[in-house]
């Protein structure tokens, strides 16, 4: 057995904190684990993909068109791009934020209209504002982990283990937000 979970957004919306947070509940589970980062141009606002593989034993870390078990998506427009890695039976938990990428801003393209509705009609998704989220518990920062407490319920790690985790992984200053963070997500 071997899960799949892909985490997509741009750069500078925590999509790599998310897969190390990812990577040590799998780890702490005890089981081999294998992640993958592409950047493009991450520092600009461009897309970031990072694959998440674990089970008994991982031989790659790439996560095939079809076989994504959880896509984690923190903008609408990388959650479209990469909607297609998901299984039948795969969900999708999107962050319902628009970031319009550079093609959008200068007026060579146009950002595509009813994203959530379309992606709804083909695939099991689960959208939030979790950027309102994270305002009502005081800090716009952790959004992405709010959403890693919605896709928490879709993988199967105690709640307990995910806690311990964050209290390991983000820096000292914000474990309280964050575990605050994610239980916002998880409760939903």
């Amino acid at each position: 057995m071997v899960k799949n979970i892909m985490i997509v957004g741009v750069g500078g919306q925590g999509t790599l904190l998310t897969s190390r947070i990812l990577g040590g509940i799998t780890l702490r589970a005890g089981y081999d684990v294998k992640l993958s980062e592409v950047h493009g141009m991450a520092q600009r606002g461009g897309s970031v993909v990072t694959y998440v593989r674990y089970g008994d034993e991982v031989n790659e870390p790439i996560v095939e068109e079809g076989q994504a078990d959880v896509l984690i998506a923190f903008e609408r427009l990388e959650a479209l791009r990469y909607a297609h890695f998901l299984k039948p039976d795969g969900v999708l938990i999107l962050n319902d934020q628009r970031i319009d990428p550079m093609p959008v801003v200068i007026g060579a393209a146009e950002y595509p209209e009813n994203i959530v509705e379309n992606l709804k009609k083909k695939y099991n998704v689960l959208a939030i504002d979790a950027a309102s989220e994270a305002q009502k518990i005081g800090n716009l920062r952790t959004f992405n982990v709010i959403i890693l407490g919605m896709a928490a319920k879709h993988m199967d790690f105690p709640k307990e283990d995910w806690l311990a985790v964050i209290e390991a992984t983000v820096p000292p200053k914000t474990i309280d937000i964050n575990k605050k963070a994610f239980l916002a997500g998880y409760e939903m």
